[in-house]
């Protein structure tokens, strides 16, 4: 019945447009003040102890670093370097749309940025060179959501975040711990290559079909000239994924070393942003920091409400009741994010969600990792349906097509994302292999 009532008020709250951070907000403050007697001093506490987390710090870092990244040239270059690659195929500029994609997202973190970083120089070049609006823009939109699954991403940061410290019961009375920033980043690597090569065949499969327009292919000297253009943003790839496995920094101060790494390139190796650009990059990447952390903060204070009401107790006992197993919960979960998915953003979805079904999914005997990454798949999938998938939003600002005929447009990618997000969700070696391997 607690349950019950806190999820009501909140329900109502959004209903209403009301942000989902103040609705948080709102719904912890009647709760509070209604239905039971948690002292206020508690939540006093909670709202500054909330963000104290050393982990939270990366989130603005990576922000930074792909807003100048963004800004900085750096997704032109890597589209060259992709074009060059697979531009004589088949559909040859939207293929290359798909693995800058992927390039971009391993340096960026942000779905939305990254469909905006690329589709706003290859959805008008494809128009161009004879492409329908709607195939041009497709492959980018959809793509764009490898930004949250390649890592470095934030959502899997949010996920770390809402469930670190948890310490949970598994299926034979053992203790599970929340899965770290590092693994998540190494488990979503084998994932995202998938799903970058499953989206290519769908792109490529569609372009044969209908006979879409080729590129010259390139020679060696024209791809050698392209990498080394774009060497300095790949570079980043390296210094993050290899400088945290490496033992050399945590993935916060990757965070912090990407930023500034982000910054020199951009200003005084590529000269894309002038110095006195610098402080508009700041101020546009601490206005979405200050955005995410609002969030953050008031979805600790309502993942406390719920802790202190031992609803995330009761409800995997009553699951695990059920005697649905982990095969039926995962599919109830899959059909559960991915209707919000529709209507809510991902890192208040990642926030609210991962604390009440990561308990329940432990006791099951699911991996934390596996389960993590199989929320951020049904996050991207979220960012690519109505009504508010914000990779629809931006797709239909670059392409001028309206939203419906934009949710029309995506639906065959949209396909191969729900096909893939079964095989992940299902076969978790898929998730697991690379973490295995490295030993985590």
């Amino acid at each position: 019945m607690t349950a019950i009532i806190i999820f009501l008020i909140l329900a109502a709250l959004l209903i209403t447009g009301m942000p989902v951070s103040i609705a948080l907000g709102l719904t912890v403050f009647t709760f509070l003040f209604g239905f039971t007697d948690i002292p206020l001093d508690s939540i006093a506490l909670k709202l500054f102890t909330g963000i104290e987390k050393f982990e939270i710090m990366a989130i603005p870092f990576f922000i930074l670093a792909g807003n100048f990244l963004t800004h900085g040239g750096v997704a032109r270059r890597m589209i060259r370097f992709a074009t060059s690659l697979v531009g004589h195929w088949h559909g040859g500029m939207a293929l290359a749309s798909v693995l800058a994609c992927a390039l971009f997202a391993a340096i960026s973190g942000s779905s939305p940025a990254t469909v905006m970083a690329v589709g706003s120089i290859m959805v008008p070049a494809m128009v161009k060179m004879g492409y329908p609006r709607e195939f041009a823009v497709a492959p980018v939109a959809t793509a764009g959501g490898l930004g949250i699954l390649i890592p470095p991403s934030i959502v899997m940061v949010m996920y770390s975040v809402a469930t670190s410290g948890m310490i949970v019961t598994g299926p034979d009375g053992e203790s599970i711990a929340a899965a770290s920033i590092g693994e998540m980043f190494i488990a979503g690597v084998v994932p995202g290559l998938i799903l970058a090569a499953m989206l290519g065949v769908t792109t490529y499969w569609r372009a044969r079909r209908n006979n879409y327009p080729r590129l010259p292919r390139a020679s060696l000297r024209e791809r050698w000239n392209a990498f080394r253009e774009s060497i300095w943003g790949l570079m980043l790839i390296v210094i993050i994924m290899g400088g945290i496995y490496g033992g050399i920094f945590t993935p916060t101060e990757a965070a912090g070393v990407s930023a500034v790494y982000a910054f020199f390139i951009a200003v005084f190796v590529y000269k894309d942003i002038r110095l006195r650009d610098v402080p508009r990059v700041l101020l546009s990447s601490a206005a979405m920091s200050a955005m995410l952390l609002y969030i953050i903060t008031n979805a600790v204070m309502f993942a406390f409400i719920l802790t202190s009401e031992q609803i995330p107790q009761a409800m995997s006992a009553w699951i695990v009741d059920l005697g649905l197993g982990w095969v039926g919960f995962l599919l109830v979960v899959n059909i559960l994010l991915l209707l919000v998915g529709m209507v809510m953003e991902p890192s208040a979805i990642v926030l609210i969600m991962a604390p009440i079904l990561f308990p329940v999914a432990a006791k099951l005997g699911i991996d934390p990792v596996h389960f993590g990454i199989m929320m951020v798949v049904n996050m991207e999938i979220g960012l690519c349906t109505p009504p508010v998938g914000l990779n629809l939003y931006v797709g239909s600002a670059i392409s001028r097509l309206g939203l419906t005929a934009m949710s029309v447009a995506v639906v065959p990618w949209l396909i191969t994302a729900l096909v893939f997000l079964a095989l992940i969700t299902y076969v978790p070696a898929i998730t697991m292999a690379l973490p295995n391997l490295l030993g985590f």
